[in-house]
């Protein structure tokens, strides 16, 4: 299964649309979205075409291909709008004989580890910043922002399939990959 994996669209129509012609154009089968989908927060500035209706109305239109975990700007409204579950803190992907922990971040992050074993990954965005790296015996993965990326880095998503995690570009460029 072909995956793409977002994070921090905070409500940006512009870099919505973005996101669904690179889920189109890679032929991803699913699309997982590491929270703060509607909001920008009070921390952050507001990001290009900042329109949470129109990013309900595009994202309710791929519900049956979409999971989700709330980011800390998600709220109970949220869920009221969007047709596909928003609010679980985590999700557990198995890949191969490990398993990838999805969470938001601002709360398991990689100073705050979830239980994890061996291999296993932990996967959050919230920082902003894009990751795919080794450490003591686990992955730290991190697709950067869709909408508001810092430290420099450009607007990015990520595809996990067949346990290679890869981080891109809009345009296509492959940033850095890791297999898991």
């Amino acid at each position: 299964m072909k995956i793409l994996v977002c994070s921090d669209i905070h409500g940006s129509a512009y870099y919505c649309r973005c996101m669904l012609k690179a889920f189109e154009e890679e032929k991803a089968d699913r699309m997982l979205l590491l929270g703060d989908i509607l909001y920008h927060g009070p921390r952050n500035d507001l990001p290009r075409e900042y329109a949470p209706k129109e990013v309900i109305a595009m994202l309710n239109e791929y519900r049956d291909r979409i999971y989700a975990v709330r980011g800390n700007c998600e709220a109970e409204v949220d869920q009221m709008v969007l047709q596909f579950p928003v609010m679980a803190d985590y999700c557990i992907l198995p890949v191969g004989e490990h398993v990838v922990y999805a969470t938001h971040g601002h709360v398991y992050n990689e100073n705050n580890l979830p239980p994890m074993s061996q291999g296993d990954a932990l996967l959050h965005g919230h920082t902003h910043v894009w990751k795919a790296e080794e450490r003591e015996g686990w992955k730290l993965l991190n697709p950067g922002s869709t909408s508001i990326p810092k430290e420099g880095n450009p607007p990015t998503y990520a595809i996990l399939e067949d346990g290679v995690f890869r981080v891109k570009t809009f345009e296509g460029k492959v940033l850095g990959s890791i297999t898991l």
